[in-house]
């Protein structure tokens, strides 16, 4: 797996606000580059992803986590847009149906772990557990931390099986999230993203920050490291997760498959 500046080390301390949520690390020039870069690298991602839905070698599971308005439906909108719909499924996990509190809480995660072939991308994960399970109390202390072994023992199992798992942290400030929330409640075409429940959120922003940064510290491995993405800047933003992306299938090194048994390259078609 390729190395690059926004990873975790593995058993890091980490305090967020040593990051710098509106940084470009790794990036130098303007907006309008920047963009340049990232069609550059969606046109590649594009190749890469059918190659890995034709080969059906390996997988890829992309984990996105950040405080309500971070983007991570913008995320999947700009950097997945140029994907064959077919090898690339979203997955949103919600608050936990009826159902779903009568079993361990990986139970509803793990059916949608990507097949071969396949990227899956988890917008928002079994990360919630260890989140807002704990800010918002919905279980005692002594649950939420046994659940960092039982996620890290999860996604051990996911990479023995030849999933790569590629976690983003897309980390923005407490400015940008209050211009953000501004702009839904402003804007008629987004009233339908504003949320009360927001409100509650940005009113724990430090307990969500502390809930985040153990997070990071507990479950960043060396099979599956978490990248700090500042994500103030939605093109940057954009750019790392693709740049990501592209070195990490580049990396896998897969191959075209062969005709399938029976089919020669001199068949006469007519």
């Amino acid at each position: 797996m390729p190395t690059d500046r926004w990873t975790l080390r593995a058993g890091a301390r980490v305090r967020l606000d040593r990051f710098d949520p509106s940084g470009t690390p790794g990036f130098r020039g303007s907006k309008a580059r920047g963009l340049a870069a990232s069609e550059r690298l969606l046109e590649r991602l594009s190749e890469l992803q059918e190659l890995l839905y034709a080969s059906r070698t390996r997988s890829v599971l992309v984990v996105l986590q950040a405080m309500d308005t971070g983007g991570k439906d913008g995320t999947i909108r700009h950097v997945f847009r140029g994907v064959d719909p077919q090898g690339v499924r979203v997955s949103q996990f919600r608050v936990p149906t009826t159902v779903e509190r009568e079993h361990d809480f990986l139970w509803r995660v793990h059916p949608d772990a990507p097949a071969k072939g396949e990227i899956a991308i988890f917008n928002r994960s079994h990360y919630e557990d260890v989140l807002a399970a704990r800010v918002e109390r919905l279980v005692a202390p002594g649950v939420w931390r046994e659940r960092y072994r039982a996620i890290n023992e999860f996604e051990r199992t996911l990479s023995e099986e030849g999933t790569v798992v590629l976690k983003f942290f897309l980390l923005i400030s407490a400015e940008e999230q209050r211009r953000r929330l501004r702009e839904r409640l402003d804007d008629p075409t987004k009233h339908w993203k504003f949320s009360l429940a927001d409100l509650a959120a940005r009113a724990k922003w430090d307990e969500y920050a502390r809930a985040f940064e153990e997070m990071l510290e507990r479950t960043s491995t060396r099979r599956a490291p978490w990248r700090v993405v500042p994500a103030d800047r939605k093109w940057y933003r954009d750019w790392v997760v693709a740049t990501v992306l592209v070195e990490t299938l580049q990396s896998l090194r897969l191959k075209w498959p062969p005709f399938a048994e029976g089919v020669r390259p001199d068949l006469a078609v007519k």
